[in-house]
């Protein structure tokens, strides 16, 4: 089905008025998160109310719009209707952060449409910041055109990973990988909030990021961000499933193939 530009800016500015709307609580609580607030999902995977609150403001209002669509959502998971219009929201990456009273937090929101994706949206509320990209129509920062990194080298860039806490059994591989990297690159931060480390890829401040074992809400708005900024954007095999696998490859032409390489040295498979 073909989607007019109209259309896709349509729910573009949909998805920015339900992260602006779930960015008031995020910025409301933020520094006061108590520890009745909090629940453990898994060991060092944790929610909080907070989590909850803004994912509901986000499904409430996209579905005020698209009753019909579907929607797969960090805390819910899955409301599927076989629609060929799916929202991928996390509504608060970085919750980590967040308990902690730490900057470094964003709600994430994609739309895939038959399968592809076709919008992407991030909001970093403390800095009022919002990430959006079309499909063929490129990425913006506050309605600014942004570009990846014109730099074609880790040696001349930061880059930015994460840590795989929810897969134990890779952390030694993981670990190789980063050493690799770390003698490579400039510098390498963790900033604990995947999609806004892609949204930092997105505009040059990172010249590429890889992460092991996520969740297609954590990349999805991200991913879009970096390939309209001119970047690519791989799994672990070079291909497009990272949404599938978790394992996500991202930066410039020139990062990405170097990070590449060093990562399928260690993660054959």
């Amino acid at each position: 089905m073909q989607t007019a530009p109209h259309d896709l800016q349509n729910y573009c500015n949909i998805a920015r008025e339900a992260a602006l709307k779930a960015g008031v609580i995020l910025k409301e609580h933020f520094g006061k998160v108590s520890a009745s607030m909090i629940n453990e999902k898994a060991k060092n995977d944790y929610v909080t109310d907070v989590d909850k609150k803004s994912e509901d403001i986000i499904k409430s209002y996209i579905k005020s719009h698209f009753k019909n669509h579907d929607i797969l959502a960090e805390e819910s998971l899955a409301e599927r209707n076989s629609s060929e219009f799916l929202w991928i929201i996390d509504p608060l990456d970085g919750t980590m952060n967040y308990i902690h009273g730490l900057p470094g937090f964003a709600v994430s929101i994609a739309l895939e449409i038959e399968g592809n994706l076709a919008m992407g949206l991030i909001y970093e509320p403390l800095r009022e910041s919002i990430y959006s990209a079309i499909r063929e129509q490129g990425s913006f920062k506050n309605n600014k055109r942004i570009h990846v990194s014109r730099v074609e080298t880790m040696a001349s860039t930061l880059i930015a990973t994460g840590f795989p806490f929810r897969i134990k059994d890779i952390i030694d591989s993981y670990l190789r990988v980063l050493k690799d990297c770390f003698l490579r690159a400039r510098g390498i931060r963790r900033g604990g909030s995947a999609c806004l480390d892609l949204a930092y890829t997105a505009e040059g401040i990172f010249g590429g990021f890889f992460e092991c074992a996520l969740s297609p809400w954590d990349v999805a708005a991200g991913a879009l961000l970096v390939t309209e900024a001119g970047g690519v954007v791989t799994d672990f095999k070079g291909g497009n499933r990272y949404l599938k696998t978790g394992n996500i490859v991202a930066g410039t032409k020139g990062i990405q193939h170097e990070m590449l390489k060093i990562i399928q040295a260690t993660f054959t498979n």
